[in-house]
């Protein structure tokens, strides 16, 4: 890793506030990240604006993923609220915000409801396909569209095939691209997901735009829950939740949940 774009290396990270779905803190500072992977070196990249609050500023930890023991550094950081981009893991370091909460759906106490059952049912004839992590034409052009109609001002808005394909391929870790296709062959969702050795974090899934009331996105979630459970893994690691943002409100829907605060992990209340 290079110094462009960095603050500083570990002793800048120490200063940043613990995560939670609160906005008041401690100002003891949280070392779990540093406590997960000891010798792991750490740094703390530039501010940019939040992409999910308006008027925030976000701030990010980062580190390389790396080395022989790659999957099993990741599954620490994972444990510890990071998030994996490439061979790059990280998670927020806001200054003056603590929104951001790291959340895994408990595989085993989890039961859908009436509505997830439903979703369920409406996607029951698609033809799923778990795939290793190659990137294709077909995917990327399903992607493109849904970035279009989701994000289109969001940071990977005009990624190229190139850019995509690093996405999905730039990876030291048991990573799975799962592709969901009608019965008729086409193409309606795929999900990038790292399995871990607590189970699947799901990295980025896409949809095609127009099967948006078949609720897929909801429907990846439901599958990386039962694929979790027969392969004998208690958690589906979701990424982060935020209360006051819509785009993650579906995340709450798959109960029992729990996030990472600053006593660790614990059930969102309802």
């Amino acid at each position: 890793m290079t110094d462009s774009g960095l603050d500083a290396a570990l002793p800048v990270a120490l200063a940043w506030p613990p995560m939670g779905p609160t906005k008041t803190h401690s100002s003891r500072p949280d070392l779990r990240a540093v406590e997960a992977v000891p010798k792991q070196v750490l740094y703390v990249l530039m501010e940019t604006s939040c992409p999910y609050l308006a008027g925030r500023r976000e701030r990010k930890l980062m580190t390389e993923i790396h080395g022989p023991d790659a999957v099993g550094t990741y599954g620490r950081l994972s444990r510890a609220g990071f998030r994996r981009s490439h061979n790059f893991a990280y998670r927020p370091a806001c200054s003056d915000c603590a929104a951001c909460v790291p959340v895994r759906v408990q595989v085993d106490a989890f039961k859908p409801g009436p509505s997830l059952r439903r979703v369920a049912r409406l996607n029951s004839a698609l033809r799923i396909d778990d795939r290793p992590p190659v990137a294709t034409e077909e995917q990327y052009a399903v992607f493109t569209r849904y970035l279009s109609s989701r994000h289109d001002d969001g940071e990977m808005a005009g990624m190229s095939f190139a850019d995509y394909r690093t996405m999905v391929c730039d990876t030291l870790l048991d990573t799975r691209l799962t592709e969901f296709r009608e019965p008729d062959g086409r193409l309606a969702a795929a999900c990038l997901t790292d399995w871990l050795e607590d189970g699947p974090s799901a990295v980025y899934s896409f949809f095609a735009p127009d099967l948006a009331k078949r609720s897929l996105g909801t429907y990846m979630v439901l599958w990386l829950i039962e694929a979790a459970r027969r392969h004998g893994r208690p958690h589906v690691y979701l990424g982060y939740w935020i209360a006051d943002s819509g785009k993650m409100s579906y995340k709450t829907r798959f109960r029992p949940i729990e996030g990472l605060g600053p006593e660790g992990w614990q059930p969102l209340p309802a």
